[in-house]
């Protein structure tokens, strides 16, 4: 359940790694937990968070979240730097190029705590309710929440700003497609009915999206017209967040000043966070240029992606003084599978034989020596780095999901344990490309002059389309194993907005992509792999996965009736995912890779689930004197 278009969503992971809101799953039927307000005889309790493993672990009225510093200080800058460019302030449409921190501005019904798997405490609203069997969900919104001009937030914003995502986000209407209607029932309160009972993460997952003020974006703008939600626009947002939009260079840089009367400063759920006075965005359009810029002191803090910069880009003065910190936090609150995804919308790649030798053909151990200077494992699993990961041969309860799919999925899901093909030396190079031509020859491929056929005599090729020069030197290492085998490859680096539109548009071969995982998925799994989502524009089924026994595994987990049986459902969907081939998995580090100037500090203890930056972190004016004034 990843948070999709919600407050503070600044994220610090790699451009493959997308950054996810953690989550869980409950054995017992609701959460539980002392109710926001006492219920009048008849009403429905309300309660002051929800959780998805149990009882939240913060009671009602706690003085702030563990892992905050409650006395941290208030100001100075932060300057951070994003790759690219942007041409639009307006989040709810997915065409254009969103800013970076549009999150800062806005607030969600709920936030989540960084120290829980899966718990959420209010913001916006002060309690929520819902029956036993999850059909619908009920918001109470606090008396003294308010936009930035001074207009209270109503639940009349709350059903219009939902209203707004779903019509005009194809990928969000899909993620609330069971989200049958949003009205106001109260003087402050908003109910959500679904179309079905028995999902348990529907109640809280329409407590996550960023609330619009609607008497705005109904106005007129600035130059007099009619604004329309419908579209982009570069005039600075109305907002309730602890931010607001300071100033905008188009394409260049975006900057966020803090909100001196912000309504919901004093908050237990705020308290200890929104520390820096002004946060800034500048836009560099290469990605050695925006190093070079960290190293002279141009912006404040990185996530280093690279593993090559990480291992020889880092030897400069400030590094050895001391004045810059290179850091790498783990990451505790979710897997990923990232990876060589083939369009399979396209004949040349649906048969399963043809991707298992494109997998046989990838050498990821000489390109981890070559490359990245051995700091990455190979992936092995959609939700790695989780206990959601399959392993060894189904049983149990995983056996049981899978048996009345014999036939429908590959035999060897219960017959053998998925494994990559290793490489490492040059007989193990040349044995997997054995393997592989032999694979390509029982899909009705032969190699003539050199070049690898089908029975048409239609050559094989693939072009990889990337957006980062950072991959260009992956895909030129994976290229002349590719050729060996008869394939025509190219490479295609474009621009970050041609590489979204084909993406969107799915004209592509094979890009290197992939998906975060939380600690309990959930509906978002029909949007990356279900067969709904394949045909349609924009979803994150990239590949376009359409296979009826993995819609009714992302079934199984969505419906599991407690954690037990969700990580059962999991690995039988992980399982099914793996056997079908549909991508070549590529590697990861299950640490994030950070560089900073040190001017800043942080709670002695950070949570377990999030190094929780910026939220948490300060400007510390003492470390600051001594490396000297910004540049």
């Amino acid at each position: 359940m990843p948070l999709l278009l919600t407050r503070r969503a600044f994220t610090l992971a790699a451009a493959l790694a997308p950054a996810l809101a953690t989550r869980g799953f409950a054995e017992e039927a609701a959460p539980a937990g002392p109710p926001a307000t006492a219920p009048a005889a008849g009403s429905p309790a309300f309660h002051h968070g929800l959780s998805l493993m149990g009882q939240p672990k913060y009671p009602a009225g706690f003085a702030y979240f563990d892992y905050v510093n409650p006395a941290a200080p208030k100001g100075g800058p932060l300057r951070l730097a994003e790759d690219g460019g942007f041409d639009s302030l307006n989040f709810v449409i997915p065409r254009g190029s969103l800013a970076s921190g549009l999150s800062l501005i806005y607030d969600t019904l709920m936030v989540p705590a960084f120290d829980e798997v899966a718990s959420e405490y209010g913001l916006i609203a002060e309690g929520v309710s819902y029956p036993a069997d999850f059909s619908s969900v009920t918001y109470r919104l606090r008396a003294g929440a308010k936009w930035h001009d001074g207009t209270p937030i109503t639940p009349d914003d709350v059903v219009w700003s939902f209203e707004a995502l779903v019509a005009n986000n194809p990928n969000q209407k899909f993620y609330y497609s069971h989200v049958v209607k949003a009205q106001q029932t109260g003087a402050r309160e908003v109910t959500f009915t679904f179309d079905q009972a028995g999902n348990r993460e529907l109640p809280q997952i329409v407590g996550q999206f960023m609330v619009l003020p609607k008497h705005w974006w109904t106005g007129v703008g600035a130059d007099g017209k009619p604004r329309d939600i419908t579209q982009g626009t570069l005039e600075p947002p109305l907002g309730s967040g602890a931010y607001r939009i300071k100033s905008v260079t188009p394409g260049r840089t975006i900057v966020y000043e803090r909100v001196a009367d912000y309504w919901g400063k004093d908050l237990n759920v705020n308290v200890g966070k929104d520390n820096f006075s002004e946060i800034r965005y500048e836009y560099f359009r290469d990605d050695t240029v925006m190093l070079e810029a960290f190293k002279a002191d141009q912006y404040d803090f990185r996530i280093e992606s690279s593993a090559k910069n990480w291992a020889t880009a880092y030897d400069f003065p400030a590094r050895r003084d001391g004045r810059v910190i290179l850091e790498m936090f783990e990451n505790r609150a979710s897997g990923v599978m990232q990876a060589f995804i083939p369009n399979l919308r396209r004949a040349k790649f649906q048969d399963r034989r043809v991707r298992r030798a494109l997998n046989y053909a990838l050498d990821f151990e000489g390109m981890n020596h070559a490359l990245f200077f051995d700091q990455y494992k190979r992936i092995s699993s959609y939700f790695s780095g989780t206990e959601l990961a399959s392993s060894g041969l189904p049983q149990g309860r995983e056996l049981e999901i899978l048996n009345p799919l014999k036939g429908k999925v590959p035999q060897e899901v219960f017959t053998a344990a998925y494994a990559n093909p290793v490489s490492g030396d040059e007989n193990a190079r040349r044995a997997n490309l054995r393997d592989a031509t032999q694979l390509l020859k029982a899909a009705g491929y032969e190699v003539k002059n050199r070049k690898l056929v089908d029975a048409k005599g239609e050559p094989f090729t693939i072009e990889i389309l990337i957006a980062s020069p950072a991959f260009e030197r992956v895909a030129v290492f994976y290229k002349p194993a590719l050729e060996r085998l008869g394939i025509t490859v190219s490479i295609r680096l474009v621009d970050s907005s041609q590489y979204i539109n084909r993406v969107r548009a799915r004209d592509f071969d094979m890009i290197v992509s992939g998906w975060g995982q939380s600690l309990s998925p959930g509906n978002e799994q029909r949007d990356y792999f279900g067969s709904d989502a394949a045909s349609r524009e924009g979803s994150r089924n990239y590949g376009g996965i359409t296979d009826p026994a993995v819609d009714v595994l992302i079934d199984k987990v969505i419906y599991a009736t407690d954690r037990a049986d969700l990580v059962a459902a999991t690995h039988a969907l992980d399982r099914v995912l793996l056997w079908n081939e549909y991508v070549i998995p590529a590697w990861t580090l299950n640490y994030t890779r950070t560089a900073r100037w040190d001017r800043f500090s942080h709670p002695a203890n950070l949570p377990a689930y999030s190094f929780a930056f910026p939220d948490i972190w300060w400007f510390d004016a003492e470390k600051a004197a001594k490396i000297g004034s910004i540049k």
